[in-house]
């Protein structure tokens, strides 16, 4: 029985998937420290607005909306330069660079003698972020088997989600200065272990013209191995031909792009629905409040502790990525957008509607209200809008220009990431949290219907078709 599980060719342990699985728990170490940055601010930047700040003096809400959204800024820097490298260094070099900012983070916050050592450590973060949501997708993609590819890059954000609950949880029970001691073990461990055990995509290799160095990437990902069947070596060995036949049009030289493949047909339709996708994702709220959740919290009228609230919700979004890793390559992308975006418009509007009442009656019997509706609006965020972003933003592009189109729209993303953490709590404090929250939830309830109408399914598409 075992033995015929580990057998069907979408199990992660089954022989020829093993090697993909170790390189994306390897790579999605960092994915974890990066969360642990992300989710370290909500806790801390309530504390950094008291009296005790570690600082010295407290924030205003200027200061803390540059606080968290110089990671947004960060991140456009990030996919910049990991658009710019990845095509000349390779996604190894690219992983292994990662690691550099995300220690500057944790440096500066412990020498933190002012706010400014924490706007340019969350900026450096957001470098290490920007990469990890271009390059690990790209990566993935591009060494992964079809049937296993959506589990794979769904894993991203798992990563990140588990970060951001063992951030909640350090910056609410760990005292300010140990925490950049304890974080360091992430990047640290996981450049090392990059550097050991990831190789460059076979795929990169072809277009850099390495087809010796390519061949051996595409077994090694395999897991195909000299001791194998013959068949299964030459069943393999079709795969890399038609690979690279594939990338090179018969001659051996890497398939030129040019102004032209941008504006094909397939293209135009990738970045109308890359667009909206984008949008759904990021005036969601669902990172804004990620970062914010102790504040927003704070004003919803719940008596709960808010940092206890957010560690509450940072367990749900563990649980809701996980239900996306099993479930993206089973039902297909599409149904979870459609689940996700109605499911996250319905709850914002009844988390505002409870907020907005908050504020004439006595809610203090309801306190749990506020953490169960939550809860339900990161778990339906998860599932969908957050997990499957980076799968969709990968597999709707044209091959040519997969990657730089890719790239372009992961910036955009990111600048709208800059900007909704700059913006959320500003209008927190100028329009109250009720009208916030439905303005959110109109944007997500529009593109549900784009969605419903247009969204084309994905789901075991060959990473060298259109």
């Amino acid at each position: 029985m075992l033995k015929n599980l580990f057998e069907r060719s979408n199990c992660l342990l089954n022989q020829r998937n093993r090697h993909q699985l170790l390189a994306t728990v390897l790579i999605n170490i960092i994915c974890i420290s990066h969360g642990i940055g992300v989710g370290w601010v909500s806790p801390t930047l309530r504390k950094l607005q008291t009296l005790d700040s570690p600082l010295g003096v407290p924030l205003g809400v200027n200061e803390v909306s540059w606080v968290g959204s110089a990671l947004g800024l960060g991140s456009v820097t990030g996919n910049i330069l990991s658009g710019l490298f990845m095509h000349r260094i390779g996604g190894k070099m690219c992983l292994l660079f990662m690691a550099l900012p995300h220690t500057c983070l944790w440096v500066l916050v412990y020498f933190a003698q002012s706010v400014e050592f924490l706007i340019v450590g969350r900026f450096l973060a957001g470098i290490t972020g920007g990469g990890i949501y271009l390059i690990h997708p790209l990566f993935l993609s591009e060494i992964s088997d079809p049937n296993i590819r959506g589990t794979l890059a769904s894993m991203v954000m798992l990563s990140v989600n588990i970060g951001i609950l063992l951030g909640y949880i350090l910056g609410t029970h760990l005292a300010y200065h140990i925490i950049p001691f304890v974080v360091l073990i992430g990047p640290l461990s996981y450049f090392i272990l990059v550097l050991l055990f990831i190789r460059d995509s076979p795929m990169h290799l072809i277009r850099k013209g390495k087809l010796e160095a390519a061949k051996k990437s595409f077994m090694y990902y395999k897991n195909i191995k000299i001791s194998d069947s013959s068949i299964e070596q030459t069943r393999a060995a079709n795969e890399f031909d038609n690979m690279r036949l594939t990338l090179t049009k018969d001659d051996n030289m890497p398939d030129t792009l040019c102004l032209k493949d941008f504006f094909t047909r397939a293209a135009l339709k990738g970045y109308g629905m890359a667009a909206v996708i984008i949008i759904a994702n990021q005036f969601s709220a669902l990172f804004a409040m990620v970062n914010y959740m102790s504040d927003v919290f704070a004003q919803s009228g719940s008596k709960m502790d808010p940092n206890t609230s957010s560690i509450i919700i940072g367990s749900v979004q563990i649980l809701g990525a996980y239900v996306s890793t099993i479930v993206c390559d089973v039902f297909g992308r599409k149904i979870l957008m459609l689940i996700s975006s109605a499911g996250v418009a319905l709850c914002l509007t009844v988390f505002g509607f409870f907020t907005y009442y908050a504020g004439f009656y006595d809610m203090t019997e309801w306190s749990w209200v506020p953490v169960a509706i939550m809860s339900l609006d990161i778990f339906l965020g998860n599932i969908g809008l957050i997990s499957c972003l980076f799968v969709l933003m990968v597999e709707m592009f044209p091959l040519k220009i997969r990657a730089r189109a890719t790239s372009i729209a992961i910036v955009i993303c990111s600048s709208l990431v800059f900007l909704m953490l700059n913006i959320f709590p500003l209008c927190m404090a100028n329009w109250g949290l009720p009208a916030t929250l439905w303005s959110c939830a109109g944007i997500t309830a529009g593109c549900f219907i784009f969605f419903l109408l247009f969204l084309k399914e994905t789901k075991g598409k060959s990473m060298l078709e259109d």
